[in-house]
């Protein structure tokens, strides 16, 4: 996603008119002439803003996007963002009128919540009025958690931003713009799939279009916090009884010289360290006791970060995650991943998944089964998820959608795609869960697309060096019962994510017993695999849709995957039915893709209880 108007924040900040390179290609992502600036603020979540969550009137556009687009394709700043009314006697407004219009729920996908708009991409205007008293000394942010796909905002007939993402947040200065007293913002959200978007046009989940996660007011201090990293210090090699912390604090606007204090009282690590020219204060401090975070033990420590007028408060958990040989190593100890796929998919209710009540339905079915891992697919889901996991002891891999067919010779859209990855990067990498960085899911085999994701498996790298990097592949060549990834990006993984459905899309499940694999000698995490049933369809274990048979199909996929010597996890396909327009078997699919173990309105397969006995009894796979 590209940002309209930024300028560089800290450590894997994203810049304004910078130059980004591509193989041999070098492109400019252009300054803007907006002024306000445009973030993304870390920890926004932990401060005390004021929530615009509620109802928002919306207008419809005549598709294509006949208000928000002139004949140019460009931004129109003179049609609904204005928020002016029809007059009787006077200038004629357009014809629209927020004022009288029906409302969303916000957050919230509109297909969902209105059936007319059930299968509507396009573009739809928000406008809500709010009321505002600015302080001195101050400034504020518009926060957007996530709106799908590309989204402007308008705070007082001013353009403030715009941002192209549906899965990352976004944050808007509107400091200039507000006035004491009433205040509106109109944002439009188009949902119209792109052939260079990430994703691209053809997917296999539901776009839900709108204003999908919280939408909020940020008030901070003129020089503030805007982004910190704090973690256990990842040295060369493992060394136990490592309690040394590590990181830095960025403090946006502050003089060279700000005083910046890292304080965690439970761990007895204190210190302040000054910021440099370009507002960075990098730190290192010795806890005096640490407990380190596991699932077992989930341990969090309040942070506390404060320099001048600015104090935020964090709940950080400190872990070491790297690979050794074929082994994963936590906190120096091998361990393996069982766990499962989850889209952002509300349970039972359907729509996005963006409340607690979604998040904690989704974490109980999780601990049922007795995971301790799960795939966040395919895209950065609400930050809830992670902060959740952080709680619960769950680790998570997060993927930016890189979908299948992506247009990876275009610099343009590496550009997109760097910019999202240092988004997902930026919001989460203070999440002791998450120990996987995904760069893309089911992509060919190719050099262009070689070279495109070895870029951003550099960037992540850059970005966060603590971490894992991985991205799940469906290029293995099969033949009889041999079947081998030959696919050069490996090379480049930490991880290698396999993705294969022997039993369903090939051969039939017996088959999967005799095959035999030759895999990359580094840790694999077997990321999709599975098999169809709708729930409560029953009948023969050779009879296709029935919960016989995806149990069936299972079950000889366990039996191949165990002897798989380098597996280190395992991530069937999928948590909970969710919707996807293009399954279209009326009855059984009803446009939902139905390889859950988990009906979408929450009721348990047969396929539910054989795994999670399996993960009872730890039946699946080796640490080492």
């Amino acid at each position: 996603m590209i940002l309209s108007s930024v300028r560089a924040t800290g450590l894997g900040a994203i810049f304004l008119g910078s130059v980004l390179m591509f193989g041999c290609l070098a492109f400019t992502i252009p300054a803007s002439s907006q002024q306000p600036l445009q973030t993304l603020l870390v920890g926004v979540d932990r401060r005390t803003v004021t929530s615009l969550d509620g109802d928002w009137h919306y207008l419809v556009d005549q598709s294509p996007g006949q208000a928000l687009y002139n004949a140019n394709g460009e931004i129109n700043d003179k049609s609904y963002a204005m928020n002016t009314h029809p007059n009787i006697v006077g200038k004629h407004n357009s014809e629209y009128d927020f004022a009288p219009a029906p409302t969303l729920k916000v957050p919230g996908d509109w297909n969902t919540q209105i059936p007319q708009l059930f299968n509507y991409e396009g573009v739809l205007w928000y406008e809500r009025d709010f009321d505002a008293q600015p302080k001195p000394g101050t400034r504020t942010f518009l926060h957007v958690g996530a709106a799908n796909y590309r989204s402007h905002v308008w705070v007082n007939q001013k353009r403030v931003c715009d941002h192209e993402g549906g899965y990352t947040p976004f944050d808007c200065e509107v400091t200039a713009v507000l006035h004491p007293g009433s205040n509106f913002v109109v944002i439009a959200v188009d949902a119209t799939r792109l052939i260079d978007g990430i994703p691209s046009v053809g997917i296999d989940w539901f776009n839900y279009g709108g204003l999908t996660r919280d939408v909020s007011l940020v008030t901070v201090p003129a020089a503030f916090i805007d982004d910190y990293d704090v973690h256990l210090a990842h040295g060369a090699t493992w060394q136990a009884g490592n309690t040394e912390i590590s990181g830095y604090v960025h403090v946006l606007d502050a003089p060279a010289g700000t005083s910046v204090t890292v304080d965690i009282p439970e761990a007895g690590a204190r210190t302040t360290v000054m910021t440099g020219a370009d507002g960075n204060a990098p730190f290192s401090v010795k806890a005096s006791k640490l407990t380190l975070w596991s699932p077992e033990s989930p341990k969090l420590y309040k942070v506390t970060l404060a320099s001048g007028d600015d104090t935020l408060i964090d709940d950080i958990g400190f872990r070491d995650i790297r690979v050794d040989g074929t082994r994963i190593l936590l906190n120096g100890k091998a361990v393996f991943l069982q766990g499962a796929n989850m889209h952002a998919e509300a349970p039972v209710r359907g729509g996005r998944a963006n409340t607690d009540e979604d998040v904690a339905t989704i974490f109980s079915y999780l601990k049922d089964l007795n995971a301790n891992f799960v795939r966040l697919a395919h895209y950065p889901h609400d930050e809830r998820m992670e902060r959740a996991a952080d709680r619960d002891g769950i680790m998570v891999w997060s993927e930016i959608p890189n979908w299948q067919r992506i247009s990876f010779d275009k610099p343009e859209v590496y550009a997109k795609d760097v910019a999202m990855l240092r988004e997902m990067i930026r919001r989460d990498r203070n999440k002791a869960s998450v120990i996987l960085w995904s760069v893309s899911n089911e992509t060919g085999n190719y050099p262009v697309r070689t070279k495109f994701l070895t870029g951003l498996v550099d960037e992540a790298r850059k970005l966060d060096s603590t971490r894992l990097i991985t991205s799940a592949l469906n290029s293995a060549h099969m033949e009889g019962t041999a079947a081998t990834l030959n696919d050069p990006f490996a090379d480049v993984l930490d991880v290698v994510g396999v993705n294969e459905y022997i039993g369903w899309y090939s051969g039939v499940p017996e088959d999967a017993d005799k095959m035999q694999w030759t895999l990359p000698q580094k840790p694999i995490i077997m990321s999709e695999f599975g098999a169809e049933a709708k729930q409560g369809n029953h009948g023969a274990t050779n009879q296709r849709w029935t919960e016989e048979q995806q149990t069936y199909v299972l079950q000889h996929q366990f039996v191949m995957l165990n002897k798989i010597p380098q597996l280190r996890g395992v991530t069937p396909w999928i948590l909970m039915d969710f919707r996807s327009p293009g399954r279209n078997i009326p009855k059984l699919q009803d446009g939902y893709n139905r390889k859950g173990l988990i009906s979408e309105d929450g009721k348990k397969k047969q396929s539910f209880e054989l795994i999670q006995g399996l993960y009872k009894s730890h039946s699946v796979g080796k640490p080492e």
